[in-house]
């Protein structure tokens, strides 16, 4: 079952389950539950506020222009969200993070050095349009920045990045995608930043292209085929033969 389909199937249900109950006409309910984590996170100019259900992203609010992001259309058909909201819980989540750090004396989270990998989408075939993805894990707290160099300059069309999405151990994950056309003249990087580097991180990426075999190496190969080839005709003549005076052998009549 697609993901997508699973999430909306599990919002359904959750519908049903803390809808109120009650006769026919108290089948549609107002009001639906959440489930999930609220994410803060906060990188360049702008901000973004996240939602997840069952460790997927249901929604993000872009806290530049202040409006709400569904990952999938068919979720506004099912709920809404106030970005309003979402700017209340932050300003909430600030105003008590600073009174438990307060009050517990604790000091401020270490950063963690992230972990990048680049590979393509679909096999690598020059000339063909195709898709680098670079997976970035690992990632706390969550302020990075992804960006993509082409024969060492920066690129800037052509790109997409997910949100963080959260692993379980309070960690987080992000994906940048490139879509480019394979050519073996081009190279590509991936070029992390984050406050867990001592400096930026650059994944190294480049289609592989087989070695044209040399002529002496052709050779070679023709003359090795041709060989066997050979051999084989003779020996094959010879089995031929010797199955032929078998069979007469055997077929000469023997004394009365």
């Amino acid at each position: 079952m697609p993901r997508s389909r699973a999430l909306i199937l599990g919002v359904l249900a959750l519908t049903t389950m803390l809808g109120p109950c009650g006769g026919e006409d108290d089948i549609e309910a107002d009001h639906i539950g959440n489930y999930g984590i609220n994410v803060y996170q906060s990188y360049g100019s702008n901000g973004q506020y996240s939602h997840e259900f069952d460790g997927d992203e249901e929604f993000y609010v872009d806290l530049d222009k202040k409006e709400t992001v569904w990952r999938l259309p068919e979720f506004v058909q099912l709920r809404r969200f106030d970005p309003q909201s979402g700017l209340q819980e932050i300003a909430r989540a600030k105003y008590n993070l600073n009174i438990l750090i307060k009050d517990s004396n604790s000091t401020p989270a270490t950063n963690e050095a992230p972990v990048a990998t680049v590979f393509p989408k679909s096999p690598v075939l020059l000339g063909q349009p195709n898709t680098l993805i670079c997976f970035v894990d690992n990632i706390f707290p969550p302020v990075i920045n992804i960006t993509w160099l082409r024969n060492s300059k920066p690129v800037t069309e052509g790109i997409y990045e997910t949100s963080f999405l959260s692993n379980r151990d309070h960690s987080f994950q992000k994906m940048s995608y490139l879509t480019f056309i394979p050519s073996d003249d081009d190279i590509y990087d991936c070029k992390v930043e984050h406050w867990g580097l001592h400096e930026p991180v650059l994944k190294h990426w480049e289609p592989e292209i087989p070695a044209p075999m040399s002529e002496l190496t052709e050779t070679v190969v023709c003359a090795l085929g041709l060989s066997v080839g050979l051999v084989g005709i003779v020996v094959g003549t010879i089995f031929i033969i010797q199955g032929l005076r078998s069979g007469g052998t055997s077929r000469h009549p023997g004394p009365l």
